[in-house]
């Protein structure tokens, strides 16, 4: 049997943190088995679905690195393929035309709940004479369910779960304007897609047992299910905006790269041992369907944030400087042309120990891309006092001469002219730190001025000594 799973999200807003985690899963399962993960767009709610939202899907999923295999697939394009379905139940008797008004249904419910029983059909219509039919009425397909009996759940998380087929009701298949309801297109499009193995969140729970009994009315086989629990705050309840419930393109956006993002909600409610740091040919080799908890993971943005630090000391210099610099021409309104390509990389080893996000890797390395005349900041604008001026006036001149430029003649060069001329190192460093980037605060300010080279540094220092 190949494997195929599937990711089915609805497109009624941006890719929630929890479908991103789905769709990880479901691939991750695939590939280990050497099977194939598809996605499906379940779109047969017009009202809600809107093409922006699929495109922010596919965005998010390519963003993540979890597209699919193969073309995805639209569920409103097959409605007609549903149809056909219903009317293969009707056929077989495993389905029924029900003319119940909605007028009649509100009363049913009412009574129902004023009886304190659950609310559900009652089945008015299922052994009733169609020539009993009201004129002018467009009937809903209905399920014929079993009354009696169980439906029971193996699940691949939840281990067996079973439900009293008393507790569910004849559901509708295809609604009286003709369009197929949620629970018949997902069974449809399963089979026909020849899914074998559906992992979902536990919210889907009780939509599996409708789901098998129409597999059974069809004599399909059923995928085999794994119901995980849903994400849960640092407080432990449900995730919401507040605990960082939103779209995967918000954590871009934030500055999380995408491996990091996925090796984390690969550790929320799945585990092997200890392991924290796992790699993507890790994650598909250990992956095989056990370890998933039954409890709800809990979002921690502190734990994302640490491990975003990690792939980020471990990202190769040159595609982080790729990453930052549309990011750095927006907020320095600057060209990163190649010259401040080359000194980004230079200093990228540096620039990324000190930083947990994109976003604070950007801010950091802006200080390569400004051009002369530099705009100070307020706090560098303070240390460049008339006094501070005349130590980087006198200092140029005996800067212009070193040889060689690199890092460590620098800062040697800066300790012997500190000593020589009765200055405090911090004297003269925090002057040059300034004048250079315009900032009190830099990687090395040595390491800065050698990526510089003599000619930038010198003129930077040269726009603050002749500056009033």
């Amino acid at each position: 049997m190949t494997v195929v799973t599937r990711f089915a999200p609805s497109p009624t807003g941006f890719l929630h943190i929890g479908g991103a985690r789905t769709a990880l899963f479901n691939r991750l399962f695939a590939k280990h088995h050497g099977g194939r993960y598809l996605l499906r767009i379940e779109d047969t709610d017009k009202k809600r679905s809107t093409q922006e939202a699929i495109d922010a899907i596919y965005d998010a999923l390519s963003w993540l690195g979890l597209d699919c295999d193969g073309e995805p697939v639209s569920q409103s394009a097959r409605r007609k393929r549903h149809a056909e379905v219903a009317q293969q139940l009707l056929d077989s008797g495993h389905a029924y035309r029900c003319y119940a008004s909605p007028e009649e249904l509100s009363e049913m419910r009412a009574e129902q709940k004023a009886a304190g029983q659950p609310t559900r059909y009652d089945g008015r219509w299922r052994d009733r004479d169609p020539s009993d039919a009201p004129s002018g009425v467009d009937p809903v397909i209905r399920l014929r369910a079993p009354q009696d009996g169980e439906t029971v759940l193996e699940d691949l998380v939840q281990g067996q779960v079973t439900v009293a087929n008393a507790q569910l009701d004849d559901m509708i298949l295809l609604r009286s304007d003709g369009s197929p309801t949620y629970m018949l297109s997902v069974v449809v499009d399963d089979h026909d897609m020849e899914i074998t193995h559906v992992i979902r969140g536990d919210d889907h729970l009780t939509n599996a047992f409708r789901q098998i009994q129409i597999f059974k009315a069809l004599e399909w086989e059923q995928p085999i299910y794994g119901h995980v629990p849903l994400i849960h705050g640092p407080d432990g309840a449900k995730l919401s905006k507040r605990h960082g419930a939103l779209g995967a393109e918000a954590y871009r956006d934030m500055g999380f790269l995408p491996e990091a993002l996925r090796n984390y909600l690969l550790r929320l409610g799945w585990g092997h041992g200890d392991d924290e740091i796992i790699s993507d040919d890790q994650a598909v080799a250990w992956f095989d369907g056990s370890g998933l908890g039954k409890a709800p993971a809990r979002f921690d943005t502190a734990k994302l944030t640490a491990l975003n630090t990690h792939y980020l000391k471990a990202a190769d210099n040159d595609s982080l400087v790729g990453l930052i610099t549309p990011g750095l021409e927006q907020n320095t309104s600057a060209t990163v042309d190649e010259l401040a390509s080359s000194r980004l990389s230079a200093g990228m080893e540096s620039l990324k120990e000190r930083a947990k996000t994109l976003v604070d890797l950007t801010e950091s390395a802006a200080l390569y891309v400004r051009q002369r005349p530099l705009e100070m900041e307020a706090k560098a604008a303070k240390i460049l006092t008339d006094d501070a001026k005349a130590v980087l006036a006198a200092a140029r001149n005996a800067l212009a001469d070193l040889h060689p430029w690199t890092a460590e003649a620098l800062e040697t060069w800066a300790r012997e002219y500190a000593e020589a001329n009765a200055l405090k190192l911090g004297q003269l460093a925090q002057p040059l730190r300034a004048a250079v980037t315009g900032s009190n605060v830099s990687p090395p300010i040595f390491e800065v001025i050698a990526i510089f080279g003599r000619e930038e540094t010198l003129n930077r220092i040269e726009d603050i000594v002749e500056s009033t």
